[in-house]
């Protein structure tokens, strides 16, 4: 008898089934058997298997008709002989510890199963698992999803070892449809009596590139719908009568995830949704506590009353005013004694619509750039994504505020003024900076400093960083001097402006493209004793590859052919330009120049990134 049984379900996976099996049978632990169940697939995926089969006895095969992963995990369960269950996904890969930890674990707590952290896998890169990271921050051992909560996400079966006899003395079972991970992994959790969390990562969960591969490519398919659905409605039939302590953050959990698929599906049928779709939402939602509904955002919570209340002309009109950035609800405090804020809609019932939590600034910088050596920005304002203009006494700030110190430099400007107006999107606000309002020391601190901005009016004061949404085109303005110090206006990964001042060890001035080739050109401040090579740095994983610099005094130039550079990692590569002469230097672009080149059917973006310093981006 092995101590663990691998129960390995494929359907059409013939291009990653051998790197799965590879993963499993190089894994620490040895004993173990891989029952391989060959759903029906039309590709070569048996013929991997059987090769694999051939080179180690440990790994078996079997075949049956496509019924899908639920009924071939349970077919992979009934041939299994080992004290432990894993499954693992045809598809997906298993980091070389992960079985050996998950069962030491079980072996030392008695626990009835282990579960652990999870990394999504796509082409070489690893990324954590959203769904699974605050529940795996810590380790914790003969816990239960009554004591740790955060568990209720933890709804996959594959980042598990389950002790066999306690799987099968609680009757667990796969149902025959899609999602049937989730009311098997939540009823295992709660039928525990105790369970082991591991902080490590234990599996790599495959996002695939193919065009509607996987499940989640095809969320909004009705008969994909329906199969979510199903297990949402079992799940929370589960919860309500085993651990009815689980079904709110279940429900909150469920409200944000698996209804915003289905409002957008039903949304985009409008009447002509299949009725019986809407049945099965409907009989969620009827189980929904009222206060569940207040922690999930006004415009989704709306959304969702409509899918309840089965008005489906009115979801479609709805959803395409959301989806483009049309839908401002008017936000109210009724009575000046009441500290409650409303958003007012007509299709929103009273004991639905309060958001007094929900609001926060939102900010959107619309322009900014250096004007005879002053920094002029624009933008707009709200309070979220609410209409304001029944706001009373309204009026907006702007400052600089460094870390660290906290002090503070006013940014006057149109903005400050009180009685600023509504218009379309939000409050206007402008400011303008001018460097000579920076004393000697703040500039030789070389600070980042932060831009602010605090919306006010009756009865409501919001403040907070100024933000441009992600994907919204507004890059960084080049650097400006000041002395020996450089002001360099910046945009980090989310959005957040500020200014960071620094002293710049190398300055390019110059970045065109020549042919297939990068051109760059610049100086540097400090020559060093080594001898300075350009170094591009790859973001996502660290990868990094090295190009000649000539130098000319404290001139520099580099010639970077654009064939050579690494293929892309997922959507978008991008790399950080470094010189590296015993140490790392970035160095700031002063050229507005953005070059775009083809090479190779492959599209090339030089960029001023965030921090103004030099990036290189393939999308």
């Amino acid at each position: 008898m092995p101590v663990l049984s691998v129960i390995v379900p494929f359907h059409n996976v013939e291009k990653y089934v051998g790197a799965c099996l590879d993963s499993i049978t190089a894994q620490q632990l040895q004993d173990l058997e891989v029952i391989c169940v060959d759903d029906g697939g039309l590709d070569g995926g048996a013929a991997v298997v059987e090769a694999k089969m051939a080179a180690d006895a440990r790994v078996r095969l079997i075949r049956q008709a496509n019924h899908g992963a639920g009924h071939a995990r349970n077919t992979g369960v009934r041939h299994a002989t080992g004290r432990y269950l894993a499954f693992v996904d045809g598809d997906d890969t298993v980091p070389p510890a992960a079985f050996q930890r998950l069962v030491s674990s079980l072996e030392s707590t008695g626990s009835d199963l282990a579960c652990g952290n999870v990394m999504r896998l796509h082409r070489n890169l690893l990324v954590p698992s959203w769904a699974h990271r605050k529940a795996f921050a810590e380790p914790l051992k003969r816990t239960h999803i009554t004591r740790h909560p955060l568990l209720i996400r933890d709804r996959m079966v594959w980042n598990k070892v389950y002790r066999r006899s306690f799987w099968d003395a609680l009757g667990l079972c796969f149902p025959e449809r899609r999602y049937e991970d989730q009311p098997v992994s939540i009823a295992a959790h709660v039928g525990a009596a105790a369970v082991d969390v591991l902080k490590c990562v234990v599996y790599h969960w495959r996002q695939r590139d193919e065009e509607g591969a996987s499940i989640t490519q095809r969320r909004l398919e009705p008969g994909n719908l329906r199969d979510r659905l199903l297990s949402v409605l079992q799940t929370a039939e589960l919860l309500a009568g085993w651990a009815p302590e689980l079904k709110p953050p279940f429900d909150r959990d469920t409200l944000v995830i698996d209804l915003t698929v289905a409002v957008e599906a039903v949304a985009g049928l409008g009447a002509e949704a299949d009725p019986g779709l809407v049945d099965l939402a409907v009989r969620y939602l009827d189980g929904v506590a009222p206060e569940e509904w207040l922690d999930i955002p006004y415009a989704h919570r709306l959304l969702v009353h409509l899918l309840h209340r089965r008005r489906l002309d009115d979801l479609a009109d709805l959803f395409a005013q959301e989806r483009d950035g049309r839908l401002w609800p008017r936000l109210s405090r009724p009575g000046f004694a009441r500290r409650h804020w409303y958003g007012r809609h007509p299709a929103m019932p009273e004991h639905l619509s309060e958001v007094t939590d929900e609001l926060e600034l939102v900010t959107r910088l619309t322009t900014l750039e250096w004007r005879d050596g002053v920094l002029y920005g624009q933008g707009v304002l709200s309070a979220g994504r609410f209409d304001g203009r029944e706001l009373r006494r309204t009026g907006v700030r702007v400052w600089l505020e460094e870390r660290g110190t906290a002090e503070t430099v006013p940014l006057p400007g149109p903005g400050g003024r009180r009685g600023v107006t509504w218009e379309r999107g939000g409050f206007p606000f402008g400011f303008a900076f001018d460097p000579a309002a920076l004393t000697p020391a703040q500039l030789a601190r070389r600070g980042q400093w932060d831009l602010r901005a605090e919306l006010r009016a009756t009865g409501l004061r919001l403040a907070g960083r100024v933000v441009t949404p992600h994907g919204l085109p507004l890059a960084p303005p080049a650097p400006a001097r000041r002395g020996n110090t450089w002001l360099v206006p910046v945009r980090n990964r989310r959005g957040v402006w500020g200014l960071r001042l620094c002293r710049a060890e190398a300055v390019i001035g110059e970045c065109r493209v020549d042919g297939d080739d990068l051109l760059l050109s610049g100086e540097l401040a400090d020559l060093g004793d080594g001898e300075p090579v350009l170094r591009l740095v790859r973001r996502s994983d660290g990868e990094e590859m090295y190009f000649s610099l000539a130098m000319n005094g404290h001139r520099f130039q580099a010639r970077v052919p654009l064939r050579d550079v690494d293929e892309s990692v997922g959507q978008e590569s991008r790399w950080e330009v470094v010189i590296d002469q015993g140490r790392e230097i970035r160095p700031l672009v002063r050229t507005r120049e953005r070059p775009v080149a083809t090479v190779a059917d492959r599209r090339f973006e030089v960029d001023r990134g965030g921090d103004g310093c030099l990036v290189l981006a393939e999308r």
